[in-house]
């Protein structure tokens, strides 16, 4: 490539030095489709998600206040366009009803009924709802809460818990960002271990939180119901299958935990946030599961699981860790991810 006697030679664009021999060639036995199949699995299965769901209406806002980078925001509007139009969403007080959905300029922000419940009684108000609908005749309405880990696993929980026990018919989804983010960043029940909040600083006292989170979807799933998945927005043709599932969920509740990473807690660049959220995934920390009629299932399995302090260096609120509280954490991570597999063979 370049000019040569007054003429653009376009034949070749590499930086490859004359008579070098490129890395990969079309026979190279190397370089073959079962080998790689894995890498053209998951780009044909990205593809076909959002060809699917770009040929339906975008039920959320163009135009909303969500930070740059929001996990949630992805979320929910792919959320919206895989639930439809039959839907009545509740989003209670946190960052998703902050931005705008629950209304903004003399309306809301999606186009289906959307309102705010209070942070302690979402499942007791959608539950309500559902009922009322049945009476009526009318099993097709997506009765959907949307609610923050606050409002989900500290506030809301005694409601969200009976609920499930009553065997409630709701979708019930958690996005997680690990922290009251929408009021300033304090700790909240599912904020990790370790983790920088305003409320637990880093200092010569504190270092972070001192007590682990709770894991709601295991907690879930020992309430019985039918359906419970783990789902990140990073890995969204898997979220979108399992959204298919609890909408087809018709004797109980049904419950996905979204992990929801958050650049302005976190304190990750904005551009990053897919990134994060699959080395969450990829270091096993966050794994993605079902338990669908009390068995369980692993949906995605890295081929080759990352350390832990790839995710920590990720972002600034894991800054401080030392690496005794790496090994803490990485033997944490893989117990957990041991007992999940012990699960999925029971």
């Amino acid at each position: 490539m370049g000019v040569h006697n007054g003429e653009r030679d376009n034949s070749n664009y590499s930086t490859i030095p004359k008579g070098a021999k490129p890395t990969l060639e079309k026979n190279d036995s190397f370089f073959t489709r079962k080998r790689f199949d894995f890498i053209f699995k998951e780009e044909k299965q990205l593809k076909e998600a959002y060809k699917e769901i770009t040929k339906v209406e975008d039920l959320l806002s163009p135009g909303n206040s969500a930070c740059l980078g929001c996990h949630a925001e992805l979320a929910l509007r792919t959320t919206l366009r895989v639930l439809g139009p039959n839907t009545i969403l509740a989003i209670p007080p946190g960052c998703m009803g902050g931005i705008g959905v629950v209304g903004f300029q003399g309306g809301a922000g999606t186009k289906i009924p959307v309102f705010f419940p209070l942070l302690d009684n979402t499942s007791a108000m959608l539950a309500g709802i559902k009922r009322a609908y049945r009476r009526q005749g009318r099993d097709d309405i997506n009765v959907v809460a949307f609610a923050g880990d606050g409002g989900t696993a500290d506030a809301g929980f005694q409601s969200l818990s009976g609920a499930a026990e009553r065997g409630e018919n709701i979708i019930y989804i958690c996005y997680d960002n690990e922290a009251y983010m929408n009021t300033g960043v304090q700790r909240s029940g599912t904020t990790p271990k370790w983790s920088w909040t305003q409320t637990t600083p880093v200092g010569e006292v504190s270092r972070g939180k001192s007590q682990k989170g709770k894991d709601m979807p295991m907690i879930m799933a020992q309430h019985g119901i039918p359906y419970v998945a783990t789902a990140n927005p990073s890995y969204m043709p898997d979220y979108i299958e399992k959204l298919k599932k609890a909408m087809q969920v018709k004797d109980g509740m049904a419950y996905i935990h979204l992990y929801s990473a958050c650049p302005t807690g976190w304190k990750f660049p904005t551009e990053k946030t897919i990134e994060v959220g699959k080395l969450a995934v990829e270091t096993n920390l966050y794994p993605l599961w079902e338990c669908e009629n009390g068995k369980f299932r692993i949906t995605h399995k890295e081929r080759k699981k990352r350390p832990i302090g790839e995710y920590t260096q990720s972002m600034q609120k894991y800054q401080h860790l030392t690496e005794h509280n790496l090994l803490e954490l990485q033997e944490a991570v893989d117990n957990n991810y041991r007992r999940l597999e012990k699960l999925c063979k029971m």
